[in-house]
């Protein structure tokens, strides 16, 4: 007689289009990469672009590890920090719930709610801005900007996004200037204080949407004078707010979508 299957309750939730699934559980670093690859599996798994592992931490709301959907580790994804939020407030109601990531403790503030949505603004910490780079590619020579949210990206500004930029990016992503990876974002700079953003991330490929690359658009449109703050960042998934005031802000939705169990 066959024992039952052993279980992962979880929660998924989306920040504009960017999908996460949520779990309280600790287990060990290689059994938390090994399941965020099953879980976020978009045909023999649940589907996601990431896992966030939540465990309890005596100095804060809660921690937690970002594991991408190839199963790699992340210092964090603002997204996904929102979605932790929504998860939180909608078991405690709160107006501010502090979060421990791989890039310190982010704290984010609850702007409204209705249903299963929220609306947040995080403050996200101070960036890193880089001068620009010359990246050169098999068949091209690209120049970016890089940023660091706590986590790293290189910002292209163009004037369209062009049919099968994704290869672009994902040779971007090898390079050895970018010894740990990194994110890489596409910019169009629509007006002053609106941009266009595309996203190609370390361990998931193309997302819907990036908090922290959201961020990093924007602060490189403002750097290079390109645009001012607050700026409007509107993506495929849908639209952030970022403003930079010493450190930056983002603000965004959170929707829980469902709750269910993984076999493992």
């Amino acid at each position: 007689m066959s024992s039952a299957p052993r279980t992962i309750p979880f929660v998924k939730a989306s920040a504009c289009g960017n999908d996460f699934l949520i779990v309280e559980r600790n287990l060990a670093p290689a059994e938390m990469a090994d399941l965020s690859r099953r879980m976020c599996d978009r045909h023999n798994g649940v589907g996601a672009d990431g896992v966030e592992w939540l465990f309890s931490d005596s100095e804060v709301d809660i921690s937690a590890r970002l594991f991408n959907s190839d199963g790699s580790e992340a210092e964090i994804s603002g997204n996904g920090t929102r979605c932790v939020a929504a998860y939180l407030v909608s078991r405690n109601a709160k107006e501010e719930v502090s979060i421990r990531t791989g890039a310190g403790v982010k704290f984010c503030t609850l702007i409204g709610t209705s249903g299963c949505q929220f609306e947040f603004e995080a403050a996200m910490g101070v960036p890193e801005v880089g001068d620009e780079l010359s990246i050169r590619l098999a068949s091209s020579e690209v120049r970016g900007i890089p940023v660091s949210m706590g986590n790293p990206h290189f910002v292209l500004f163009v004037d369209r996004f062009v049919h099968g930029w994704q290869a672009e990016a994902a040779e971007i992503q090898r390079q050895s200037a970018f010894p740990k990876g990194v994110n890489v974002e596409l910019v169009v700079v629509a007006h002053p204080q609106q941009i266009e953003a595309r996203f190609f991330e370390r361990g998931v490929g193309e997302t819907e949407s990036s908090g922290t690359g959201s961020c990093a658009s924007a602060i490189a449109a403002i750097a290079t004078s390109r645009a001012k703050s607050p700026l409007t960042v509107d993506t495929p998934g849908g639209t952030q707010t970022v403003r930079w005031d010493q450190q930056v802000y983002l603000r965004g939705n959170a929707q829980l979508i469902c709750r269910g169990e993984f076999f493992v």
